[in-house]
């Protein structure tokens, strides 16, 4: 019998060595520095660089042009002076940080003309890889022969270790990513950049055009990009953001095609797409579409309805509330589009066909054989907990974000009195507080804030099962008689908020000006917010449940994707997405998603118009854009006498892929991917070779809105556009 070290170092030879026949061209999130094993099929689809071309640990490679953008998207760099092209709901929070009524750089949209103009954006940042390698032989040697507490606690160790010892005597920061859960490891090394700044944005209604009821369609007609800009110091390096900082040289930077696309072009989308579950199994996607993700969807439903309605009344409002509302308002939708095709697909059956399989294999091999009967025990004894645990996570109870501020400010008054010597922590606690606050204040709407709480309570109370219900719920209902759940919780609701001095941001501002632990020991947000304090609440409430289930999970996915690897060993898979640097590569290719209907790859302004609706929130156009569409000013970015919105290829793609390149056969950025398709949402969890589509917007079109619509001729100066 194999050891599962041998499997693991053969399958990193065979990684080397082999070409691919598991996954399909279009499917696959690839590590870059493996990329050369892909080369021959890339260039039987149109590739014309070298494997080189696209990543390089030594020499410069299209790899330096790509940057995870703020830890939760990706962007390109664009220019010699550290230009970063990006989405537009990437750098929405940015825009909408500096915005008010009275200058409204969401709604107006914003060009700097000159490097002055530039708007700093604290606390956002960028990170380049600066190289990847395989660490799974230092790692696997050191947890030889560990229990499974010992294996966990080493693998940090050692991680820590390989990590400092890559980056000392750098300004580097490194990290150990376990890929094919934990089969492999990888050490990541980066340069991170700290001082970035808003260049430019187009008004939301181009930005975000066709809101929530064309997001994750296609026909797309949204101009989803945003531009910054990287800054270093005197030589080139990170550093804080400073008014002496210079615009970042880069070692790389992509030209821009204005050519033109058209079906079967070959497409390379480059970036850091954040999380996959492909090898999930019928268990793990039974309990998604039935438990799991209806208990999500509802749960943002609550909050986003409460915010709209509150938006509805004014600007004020609307600004304050917009990125919060766009952030859970794309995965409401995500997961309601999940759900339908995970279910349209039948992916269930899918897997268990490929499960009936894999028990065939394993029949005869004592390690592997029992282990879906292993999967089939651990899901269903968790599975009458799914629900709760939904509720006791950020979806749920977790997401009231003015009990999690209660529970912080009593840390923090906690760490006053054990640190009340030590000023300069006492400095920075005061200063991390304000800024708490603050964000807090800024968001707070005292209607929305306390019907969210009322129906968060009144869900759970109906939701979850009676014998699961922790009994500070009970107690809030036998303390507050009425005709109903929900009237008691309303009846509570409302004495809470006018007895607590910690949920008004006034009475909160007050509070920490004069802090007094009697005074928050004896206040009943503090009392509820006690209830809510995440280890304490799954502690208390769950016992070991959860994570006895995400342990035993761990250790089976450990196992299954072991002995994959060893059952298709003359084959080639990718590993999930884990936010890591991949390439996917495909083709422009239209589709059709049911009987008679065929879409085609691309759209144009002439389908943005037929769309516009004049003062609706989602459909309106600024008046620029019309005007321009009238007198068909689209300038070299024509083409059939039109202008080019946007298109789609079948790349592979994921969340935090948002704002990455879509780059043509020459090394050309072409496009900025910014969505997938309805009929695939299913493609975290399974790759529809049909159907999976990456939807991104036309380079000619983002040009054109910089040039034509907002003037910014020195932004279109820095380029390198290609005709």
């Amino acid at each position: 019998m194999k050891t599962k070290q041998s499997i693991v170092l053969t399958y990193v030879l065979l990684l080397l060595l082999i070409t691919n026949n598991w996954a399909k061209a279009d499917e696959g999130m690839w590590l870059p520095m493996l990329i050369g094993k892909n080369y021959e099929q890339m260039k039987k689809q149109g590739f014309k660089l070298s494997p080189e071309d696209l990543y390089s640990a030594n020499k410069v490679s299209i790899k330096d042009a790509i940057v995870s953008f703020g830890g939760f998207c990706t962007g390109e760099i664009v220019s010699k002076n550290g230009l970063i092209f990006t989405n537009h709901h990437c750098g929405y929070d940015a825009a909408a940080s500096q915005s008010t009524p009275q200058d409204n750089v969401l709604d107006n949209g914003f060009y700097a003309k000159s490097y002055a103009e530039e708007k700093p954006i604290p606390g956002l940042f960028v990170r380049f890889l600066i190289r990847m390698e395989d660490v799974t032989p230092q790692i696997m040697t050191a947890i030889k022969g560990l229990s499974d507490q010992e294996r966990t606690a080493k693998i940090s160790e050692i991680s820590k270790k390989i990590s400092a010892e890559a980056t000392q005597g750098t300004t580097q920061e490194a990290e150990v990513k376990d890929i094919y859960k934990a089969n492999q490891y990888i050490l990541f090394i980066y340069e991170r950049f700290n001082d970035v700044r808003l260049v430019g944005v187009p008004p939301q209604s181009i930005g975000k055009f066709g809101g929530d009821t064309d997001n994750w369609e296609w026909p797309r007609h949204t101009g989803d990009f945003s531009i910054f800009r990287v800054y270093a110091d005197a030589n080139n390096k990170p550093a804080s953001y400073s008014i002496n900082n210079k615009p970042y040289t880069p070692k790389k930077f992509l030209p821009i095609s204005i050519k033109g696309v058209k079906n079967d072009d070959f497409t390379i989308v480059y970036g850091f797409p954040g999380r996959t579950d492909r090898f999930l199994t019928s268990y793990g996607v039974q309990l998604a579409t039935e438990k799991v993700n209806p208990t999500i969807v509802k749960l943002r439903d609550i909050r986003l309805k409460a915010w709209k309605e509150e938006m509805n009344k004014s600007v004020d409002t609307r600004l304050k509330l917009s990125s919060q509302y766009a952030n859970i308002a794309n995965y409401w939708k995500y997961y309601i589009g999940q759900t339908t095709q995970l279910k349209h697909l039948d992916v269930y059956t899918e897997k268990q066909r490929k499960e009936a399989e894999f028990n065939s294999w394993a029949s005869n091999k004592p390690e592997y054989a029992d282990l879906m009967n292993q999967y089939a025990e651990l899901y269903k004894n968790y599975e009458p907990y799914a629900i709760h645990a939904v509720y006791a996570g950020g979806n749920g109870l977790g997401a009231l974000v003015w009990a999690r501020n209660v529970n912080t400010l009593a840390t923090a008054l906690d760490a006053q009195s054990t640190k009340k010597d030590d000023q300069t922590y006492l400095t920075g606690l005061n200063e991390d507080i304000k800024k708490k606050l603050a964000s807090y204040e800024n968001t707070y709407n005292e209607h929305a804030d306390k019907k969210i709480f009322i129906q968060l309570l009144s869900s759970f109370y109906s939701d979850v099962p009676k014998s699961q219900h922790p009994a500070f719920i009970s107690k809030l209902i036998e303390e507050n008689p009425a005709d109903s759940p929900q009237a008691s919780f309303e009846k509570y609701a409302n004495d809470l908020w006018n007895k607590s001095v910690l949920i008004r941001p006034s009475n909160v501002h007050e509070f920490w000006a004069h802090p007094n632990k009697a005074i928050l020991e004896s206040d009943p947000a503090y009392l509820f917010a006690k209830n809510l304090v995440p280890s304490t609440y799954i502690q208390t409430n769950f016992g070991t449940v959860i994570s006895d289930f995400e342990t035993r999970k761990a250790k089976l996915d450990n196992l299954y994707l072991q002995s994959l690897l060893d059952k298709n060993k003359n084959e080639l898979s990718y590993p999930d997405a884990n936010s890591t640097m991949r390439i996917t590569y495909g083709k422009v290719q239209s589709y059709s998603p049911k009987d008679a209907v065929t879409y085609q790859a691309s759209t144009t302004i002439d389908g943005m118009m037929e769309k516009y609706q004049p003062k609706n929130a989602e459909f309106d156009l600024p008046k620029s854009l019309i005007d321009a569409y009238n007198k068909r000013n689209f300038g070299p970015y024509t083409e059939n006498g039109t202008l080019p919105v946007a298109f789609i290829s079948n790349n592979d793609i994921t969340g935090g892929n948002s704002g990455s390149p879509v780059i043509n056969a020459n090394g050309e950025l072409i496009g900025l991917a910014f969505d997938g398709n309805w009929e695939a949402m299913s493609g975290d969890i399974a790759f529809d070779k049909k159907y999976k589509r990456t939807i991104s917007v036309d380079t000619r079109f983002v040009l054109w809105c910089i040039d034509v619509l907002g003037g910014a001729k020195n932004i279109i100066n820095e380029l390198d556009v290609r005709m």
